[in-house]
């Protein structure tokens, strides 16, 4: 994660889910590190449409699977 003052914090993190075909990517911005704004990507190459869907709506519904993504991004800011 990085940290500027027109951006504010940008962070990515890769992950996987279990039974998806493709890894995941997220970037994440925040202007002060409190609201955070997404976008969901593959990480490497195309995947299925529908799983990255049922990703995403699970990212807007579990506040704790998102926050642990964050906290995910935020360690490298620290290092």
């Amino acid at each position: 994660m990085s940290r500027d003052e027109t951006e504010g914090f940008v962070g990515r993190v890769l992950f996987e889910v279990e039974g998806h075909q493709a890894p995941y990517e997220i970037i994440l911005q925040s202007k002060k590190g409190k609201e955070w704004s997404y976008s969901l990507l593959f990480a490497s190459q195309s995947g299925d449409d529908e799983e990255i869907e049922a990703v995403d709506d699970e990212l807007d519904e579990d506040d704790e699977l998102f926050g642990r993504l964050v906290q995910a991004a935020k360690i490298s800011l620290d290092e």
